[in-house]
């Protein structure tokens, strides 16, 4: 599907005229934030107005992984607030006369930032991305019913561990710590995530709309 595709896909769900939250999963390192910052510039320049509102947002902070022994495999689906996250999505869909303000995730800091995007009322359209949109367990099941639709991003998976890798030293790591964590942390999620693909609305890979993303 082409970009143009997408973009009036989107068009034709906000006909209704209730606001759309398109979500957009994968697996860590598929382009998944290239694909949403796309998505809501795009449609924004094309007179729907958007805002990106990502999942990362509603990491636990490391204070509390450390206190749950859960630190060491930051990412993973219980170390995210499902129910503070679903709870967001109602409010974006039912609350249009007010800003509703979202977290934001710095990776600088690698921790969440409370109130940092607001989306104000004449936001037409939310995009939202993160790992487990499509996953069936607990809170995260209900996530797919609180958005009108979910895409599901992938490329080829040595480009996707490349940048995931060259990601997490650019944000800190050491070359081994990278290959480490990428190894035991972010692929045991990934053969999770992989599992609920077939959820998805559509299947996109993101670099066939934009440039390559950033490690």
């Amino acid at each position: 599907m082409t970009g143009a595709q997408l973009i009036e896909r989107v068009r034709g769900l906000a006909a209704s005229g209730e606001r759309v939250v398109v979500g957009i999963a994968g697996c860590p390192g598929a382009g998944k934030s290239t694909l949403a910052g796309w998505l809501a510039e795009h449609l924004t320049s094309a007179g729907l107005p958007a805002v990106w509102v990502p999942m990362d947002g509603f990491h636990l902070a490391d204070v509390e992984l450390e206190r749950l022994g859960r630190l060491r495999r930051k990412g993973a689906m219980d170390t995210f607030d499902a129910h503070g996250y679903l709870a967001l999505l109602h409010r974006l869909r039912a609350e249009t006369g007010t800003v509703v303000y979202a977290p934001s995730f710095d990776r600088e800091i690698e921790q969440p930032i409370a109130g940092a995007i607001p989306v104000p009322p004449a936001a037409r359209v939310v995009v939202s991305e993160g790992n487990y949109l499509l996953a069936d367990d607990g809170a995260w099941r209900r996530v797919r019913g609180a958005m009108t639709e979910v895409w599901y991003a992938e490329i080829d998976d040595r480009l996707r561990l490349d940048r995931l890798t060259r990601r997490h030293v650019q944000f800190g790591k050491t070359p081994s710590q990278a290959a480490r964590w990428v190894a035991e942390v972010d692929e045991p999620n990934a053969a999770a995530i992989r599992t609920t693909r077939d959820r998805a609305d559509l299947l996109i890979n993101p670099d066939t709309l934009s440039p390559s993303p950033r490690p």
